[in-house]
C-alpha cells in the first residue's frame, strides 16, 4: 500500500510527502500558481512514465537481455471524445488522452522487440489507470 500526504502550503502550492520523500506541487503562473512545481496532471503522468522506464528495466534485467537504457515521453490533453478515434463510443463531453513515446535502445531481435513494446503498455500504473480507479474518500472538518 502506498500513502501520500499533501498540504496546501501557500496559494496553490502543495507539499508531497511518502516516507521520507518530499516534493512539490502546483500551478503554473497563468493559472494563478508560482509554478514552484508540477501541476497535478504532470505529477500523474509521470507515475506512468516512471513505472514505465522501471518495468521495461526489471522485465530485461529478468530475462538477461541486454537493455542499454530506457526513456519515455508522455503528454496529457483534452480532447472532445468526437475527435478522439480511439476512444469508446459511449465516451461523451471531452476527455483526458495521454500519448507516450517509449525509447528503447539496446541490442534485440524482433521477437524481443515485439515482446517489449507489449511490456511498455502494461506497467502496474498504466493498467491501473486503464482499468480504471474506485475511490472512496472521507471528508474531516476539523475545528
Amino acid at each position: 500500500m502506498a500513502t501520500i500526504t499533501a498540504d496546501l502550503t501557500s496559494g496553490f502550492a502543495v507539499e508531497l510527502r511518502a516516507g521520507d520523500h518530499v516534493w512539490c506541487a502546483d500551478e503554473p503562473t497563468d493559472l494563478g500558481g508560482t509554478d514552484t512545481g508540477p501541476n497535478p496532471y504532470e505529477l500523474l503522468i509521470s507515475a506512468v512514465a516512471a513505472c514505465t522506464c522501471i518495468t521495461l528495466s526489471m522485465f530485461c534485467q529478468r530475462k538477461g537481455w541486454d537493455l542499454h537504457s530506457v526513456s519515455a515521453r508522455y503528454e496529457i490533453d483534452k480532447v472532445h471524445a468526437d475527435d478522439c478515434a480511439d476512444c469508446e463510443d459511449d465516451a461523451k463531453g471531452y476527455i483526458e488522452r495521454v500519448r507516450s513515446e517509449i525509447f528503447i535502445e539496446g541490442q534485440f531481435d524482433d521477437e524481443q522487440r515485439k515482446r517489449l513494446a507489449d511490456v511498455a503498455q502494461r506497467c502496474p500504473v498504466h493498467k491501473t489507470l486503464d482499468h480504471g480507479v474506485s475511490f472512496t474518500t472521507e471528508t474531516v472538518f476539523v475545528g
